[in-house]
């Protein structure tokens, strides 16, 4: 058990248990390899990916089926191996948000890169697909002619 400091969460208590390990770091934050998953209440299908190093790094993630059931890619061997796991059931799938301007309603999903985390060791990395379809910027919610 540690005490990380955070400027969202205050002081929280973290399980060394449930530490997400980011060996290479996060593209844009290669020195960043630390991380805890914070659910943003109970009920919501949101979390934060908390920096244990920063206390002001947390990016919000989502699982990415929830809005996106289509969604699918694979994953390359050398990315597996890296996790130690082949095995789906072990795999953990989030994918980083944007809320541009601060507005909920024009939230993105970067389903070009997403977080691949194996829940058995905890280790992670961020999956850049080559030859992908999808791209960094997916709004999460479609426009009503009342957001025209």
């Amino acid at each position: 058990m540690r005490k990380v400091n955070t400027v969202r969460f205050g002081e929280i208590e973290i399980e060394d248990d449930k530490v997400v390990h980011f060996a290479q770091g996060i593209p844009a934050f290669e020195e960043e390899h630390e991380f805890v998953i914070i659910p943003y209440d109970e009920t919501s299908p949101y979390v934060f990916l908390q920096s244990l190093a920063t206390p002001d790094l947390a990016f919000l993630l989502t699982i990415p089926f929830v809005f996106f059931p289509e969604y699918e890619f694979e994953i390359d061997d050398e990315s597996l191996s890296r996790i130690g796991t082949r095995q789906q059931e072990n795999l953990l799938i989030y994918v980083i948000l944007t809320v541009p301007g601060g507005d909920v309603k024009a939230m993105t999903a970067n389903l070009m890169a997403p977080l691949v985390i194996n829940k058995v060791n905890m280790q992670a990395k961020q999956v850049v697909l080559d030859k992908s379809r999808y791209n960094t910027r997916h709004p999460l919610f479609q426009k009503t002619k009342e957001d025209a």
